[in-house]
């Protein structure tokens, strides 16, 4: 007889999500500290995230089944962070198009607009968006944050040009030539390679 598998993680209640949803003080804490704000992790396959995705949330209650009900999770911890904090400390990151741990969305784009739309009634100081990755060699340079904001973003937010280039501001500034970053050393234990071995402008 084989044993019985006690690893499966049990189906949250909507009771123990209400918990889950509560700040309880937490979020308080680095504005005591003197950050300026927190921001909602609901991107990269994690908790909040795969409520919202439809090949991961395979739940029939009130945050399963319909975009409405699946983004409820997400919004209910935002709304309780924005009565812990206020809204103007409360910004939201999220990564529609990822399929990271097969954590995708058969309509990312739908699920995208919902959420802003959302959370733009919520007056969130702002959304951070991950954009799509592309398959395949993509280019990526100085202006492209430029095109973002010309075509309405308040923000552009850099993640992995930033490893690659520790002076990246000013190499944005006088529009130098970027370290192209390589992401085979972005997940590892060495705490030398591609994390602190990128020459700054002066040396490259």
């Amino acid at each position: 007889m084989a044993a019985e598998n006690t690893n499966v993680i049990p189906l949250l209640t909507p009771y123990k999500m209400g918990e889950f949803a509560l700040p309880t003080g937490s979020c308080n804490s680095p504005c005591l500290s003197g950050f300026d704000g927190v921001e909602i992790h609901g991107a990269n396959s994690y908790l909040i995230e795969q409520f919202m995705k439809d090949q991961v949330n395979d739940r029939t209650d009130e945050f399963g089944g319909t975009l409405e009900n699946r983004c409820c999770f997400a919004l209910e911890v935002a709304e309780a962070m924005i009565d812990e904090i206020g809204a103007e400390r409360v910004g939201m990151r999220l990564s529609p198009y990822s399929d990271f741990n097969e954590a995708g969305d058969s309509d990312p784009g739908r699920l995208c607009l919902y959420m802003a739309n959302a959370l733009s009634k919520l007056d969130l100081v702002y959304l951070q968006v991950i954009e799509p990755r592309a398959v395949g060699p993509m280019v990526i340079e100085g202006t492209t944050g430029n095109e973002v904001v010309g075509d309405g973003a308040n923000l552009v937010a850099h993640g992995r040009l930033f490893l690659g280039n520790p002076d990246l501001p000013t190499r944005f500034r006088l529009d130098a030539p970027l370290n192209k970053y390589d992401r085979n050393t972005f997940y590892t234990f060495d705490p030398v390679v591609g994390y602190t071995d990128y020459p700054f402008l002066q040396q490259a």
